[in-house]
């Protein structure tokens, strides 16, 4: 008997302790999600800022491929306006995930490879690597934290896959 009570008064203190447990994560939650980066690569490929910041945090974190550090959602709209400007402009996007998971049901991680393509003569960025196709592959590393009834964007960390890495290369 006093280990049933004990059982029980743990799982209820686990429970008011950490909320998040009562709520699994839902479809719903994985399709709002996946959502998410199709409007990423939409917004990319008509080079639209706004709507590419649309879903980051606005005290989100980033890292770009050459691997600045920003923050906030108006450092990160700003920097996509250069660049879609600049270096990516008129560029197109296409992500694969290849690793999606709920840590809890109110934060999520997705990791997609990303391939660029559509440079302009001078290329990507100095210090990033373009395949013989002329494409650009990153590996994106996205946190996302649901707020109410959105997710946002609280860390992305891009890195552009090195010459020598396969980009098939899941791990």
């Amino acid at each position: 008997m006093k280990i049933r009570s004990f059982t029980t008064y743990f799982s209820l203190v686990i429970l008011l302790l950490f909320p998040q447990f009562l709520h699994a994560q839902t479809a719903a939650d994985s399709t709002a999600i996946r959502a998410i980066l199709d409007e990423e690569i939409t917004a990319w490929n008509k080079g639209d800022a706004i709507l590419y910041s649309n879903h980051f945090a606005d005290d989100g974190n980033f890292t770009n491929i050459l691997g600045a550090f920003y923050e906030g959602k108006q450092e990160f709209l700003i920097r996509h306006e250069q660049i879609f400007k600049g270096p990516f402009n008129k560029t197109t996007l296409n992500m694969q995930i290849f690793s999606f998971r709920f840590l809890t049901p109110g934060i999520a991680i997705v990791q997609s490879l990303s391939t660029v393509g559509g440079f302009s003569p001078a290329g990507p960025p100095k210090g990033s690597y373009m395949d013989d196709k002329g494409h650009l592959h990153t590996k994106l590393l996205q946190v996302m934290k649901k707020e109410g009834a959105d997710w946002k964007i609280i860390a992305y960390h891009n890195i552009d896959v090195k010459q020598g890495i396969p980009v098939e290369e899941q791990n």
